[in-house]
C-alpha cells in the first residue's frame, strides 16, 4: 500500500501559489505597461494577452475558476462568456470606442478572480458566466484600442482568441491540479488578487 500524501502545509500552500502566479507572470515581464506589439494581424493578436499580465493573470483565473465549477455548464460558460465578452469589447475597441477607467476595471477583474478561485470551490456559481463576460468586455476594448494601425481586424480579434482560450485552458489545468487542495488553491487566489491589487495602484 503506499503512503498516504500528507495535506500541504501553509508555508507549502503559499509557495506553490506563488511560485505557480509568478510563472505566468515571467514571459509578461518585458510588457507591463502595453507599449504595442510590433507586426501585424494574426501574430500581433496572438502576442497580445501573454504579454500583459493584467491579461494573462485573468485569463488564466479564469480557467482556474472554471475548474472548480460543481456544474458541467458552469465550467464551459464561464470561459466562453469571458470569450464572447472579450470580442463585444474589442469590436468597440476597434471601432474607437473608449470606455472611462478601462484600466481600472481589468486590474480590478483580477483582484475579484483571484479572490472567487478562494471562495467559490464546489459551489453552483451560476452567476459566474455574467461576472467573467463583464470582465471579458473590459479586456477586449484594451485589446481592441491597441490593436496595431496595420493590423487585419479580423486576423486581429482571431490571434488573441486562439490565446486566450490556450490561457484558459492552461487555468484550468492549474486548477484541476489543486481543486482538492485547498491550502494550496487559497493561496493562489491570494497571490493573483495581491497582483491585481498591484496592479490597481499602477493603473
Amino acid at each position: 500500500m503506499s503512503p498516504r500524501l500528507a495535506p500541504p502545509t501553509a508555508r507549502r500552500a503559499a509557495l506553490v501559489g506563488g511560485a505557480t502566479v509568478v510563472g505566468f507572470l515571467l514571459p509578461a515581464v518585458p510588457a507591463l505597461a502595453h507599449p504595442g506589439h510590433p507586426g501585424s494581424g494574426f501574430g500581433s493578436g496572438l502576442g497580445h494577452p501573454p504579454t500583459g499580465p493584467d491579461h494573462l493573470l485573468a485569463m488564466v483565473a479564469v480557467g482556474v475558476v472554471a475548474a472548480f465549477a460543481s456544474r458541467r455548464w458552469v465550467a464551459w460558460a464561464t470561459p466562453a462568456a469571458f470569450v464572447g465578452g472579450m470580442v463585444l469589447g474589442a469590436v468597440l475597441g476597434l471601432g474607437g470606442v473608449s470606455i472611462p477607467g478601462t484600466e481600472t476595471a481589468i486590474a480590478l477583474s483580477v483582484v475579484a478572480l483571484g479572490a472567487i478561485v478562494v471562495t467559490t470551490a464546489g459551489r453552483d456559481g451560476t452567476w459566474l458566466p455574467v461576472v467573467v463576460g463583464l470582465f471579458g468586455v473590459a479586456h477586449g476594448v484594451a485589446h481592441g484600442a491597441e490593436a496595431p494601425s496595420a493590423a487585419s481586424p479580423v486576423a486581429y480579434v482571431a490571434g488573441f482568441v486562439v490565446a486566450t482560450v490556450a490561457l484558459h485552458a492552461a487555468g484550468a489545468g492549474a486548477g484541476w491540479t489543486v481543486r482538492r487542495a485547498p491550502a494550496v488553491r487559497m493561496a493562489m487566489g491570494a497571490a493573483v488578487s495581491a497582483s491585481g491589487v498591484a496592479l490597481l495602484l499602477g493603473a
